[in-house]
């Protein structure tokens, strides 16, 4: 049975005269499954209850930062002594010292940390950092990888022969567009030789080296290394977007995971606790061509905001003390355990892929995909019916089927347990 959502439905409405498509970013606006989204009134640890009173298991989290869970007390405490002290400086302060210290503890070849309000900024600085250090123009990214919404990077591969990259977004101009390079993941050979024919050209290869925008989309480990030696051989920098992996799949990131280490790398999601926090990082010598020491300028007004690194350090510092990814393992291998059993049983074309905590169904038939590419245009039919069937048993889920689920420290075993009964009737009703 559907759950009662007359509240929503009116705020729905009442955002439609405010808010273009009644949201503040497009996903939340529920059109690639149906029907009108939620508005949350609260929430705390694995749950929220929206407006109508209906409580949700989330494994969405904000979208990947909230890794110890809603309103973890030891990161509210932070944040409520830091906001005492103050909500914004625009000056130095000794908190953002302290998180860049721990990025920089944790993280291979990073020397050097600036932060932002957000993961497109990150990415956007890291690019302008390349080129300024490099003197080149080009940026080599891989489809099905999402770096943000600036002009440069909301672009898609050209037909053909074509190398330039066409914009995917009306407002970005072609000449923008066309200093971007779109070439498909998990593909050696087209990489290969690409970079024999115009790496001289290339300023930095950017690339979410777990992507988790277009699906799971899981990497083999020589196609990362031969990211990185191609690079090396070119004079290019080796860019790895981490603000969805970077902190959550290991302390390292998946650096770490994979042992390669990148030139540069962008951070968000789990080093602001939640907060709007981003960064980018890397060897000193690159960022000593960084305003105000040298002449690649970025800034940013509320970059290193000390309300934002006080949750930042205390979701850290739970991490490390904690020993919190062994447990989101743990918790992640009985979710897959019990999906794959499901699945298995069923013998419905549907798969479900996991890296750690995050996780994926894909709503066709075959292997998990590892290119933009083998993801099927129609999965959307039946995940719509799928997390329709959730959200009325009080499952939340991505309302997207290209969206990945989050696992958290607040999630228990019974609430894992939980949603593997209710996946079960789910994938019933979807097929």
């Amino acid at each position: 049975m559907a759950v009662n959502t007359s509240r929503s439905n009116e705020l729905f409405d009442r955002a439609l005269g405010l808010l273009p498509g009644g949201v503040s970013s497009p996903v939340r606006a529920f059109r690639a499954v149906g029907g009108s989204p939620i508005f949350i009134a609260e929430a705390e640890g694995a749950y929220f209850t929206d407006v109508d009173g209906n409580r949700f298991l989330d494994f969405v989290g904000s979208w990947g930062p909230l890794i110890l869970g809603h309103a973890h007390p030891e990161v509210v405490a932070a944040v409520n002594a830091a906001a005492k002290r103050g909500l914004t400086y625009g000056a130095p302060h000794e908190a953002e010292l302290d998180l860049a210290e721990q990025v920089t503890r944790h993280y291979p070849g990073v020397e050097r940390v600036r932060f932002t309000s957000s993961g497109t900024e990150a990415t956007m600085s890291a690019i302008r950092l390349a080129r300024g250090v490099t003197s080149r123009s080009r940026l080599v990214k891989f489809s099905g990888c999402y770096h943000g919404h600036s002009d440069g990077l909301l672009v898609a591969a050209g037909s053909g022969a074509v190398t330039f990259g066409q914009p995917s977004s009306d407002g970005v101009p072609a000449e923008v567009a066309a200093l971007t390079t779109v070439l498909p993941l998990d593909d050696i050979a087209a990489f290969e030789t690409f970079m024999s024919e115009a790496g001289k050209e290339v300023a930095a290869v950017i690339i979410e080296p777990i992507p988790a925008n277009n699906g799971l989309l899981l990497q083999r480990s020589e196609f990362l290394e031969s990211l990185r030696r191609e690079t090396t051989k070119h004079g290019a920098l080796l860019i790895f977007d981490e603000v969805i992996s970077g902190f959550r799949v290991h302390l390292g990131g998946a650096a770490s995971l994979y042992d390669i280490q990148p030139d540069l790398a962008t951070f968000g999601k789990i080093i602001g606790g939640g907060m709007p926090v981003g960064a980018f990082g890397g060897a000193a010598e690159h960022f000593e061509n960084l305003a105000p020491d040298g002449g690649i300028y970025q800034a940013g007004t509320l970059s290193g905001n000390p309300v934002a690194m006080a949750a930042g350090l205390a979701t850290i510092d739970v991490l490390t003390k904690n020993d919190v990814h062994t447990r989101l393992e743990a918790l992640g291998q009985r979710l897959e355990d019990g999906v794959r059993g499901i699945l298995d049983a069923g013998s419905w074309p549907a798969g479900f892929v996991r890296q750690g905590s995050i996780f994926w169904f894909y709503f066709f038939d075959g292997e998990a995909p590892r290119n933009a590419e083998s993801v099927a245009s129609d999965a959307a039919g039946p995940y719509s019916t799928f997390f329709r069937a959730c959200l009325d048993e009080g499952v939340y889920l991505a309302p997207s089927s290209y969206e990945v689920g989050f696992l958290s420290h607040a999630h228990s075993e019974s609430d894992v347990d939980r949603a593997v009964e209710v996946f079960a009737r789910a994938l019933s009703r979807a097929f």
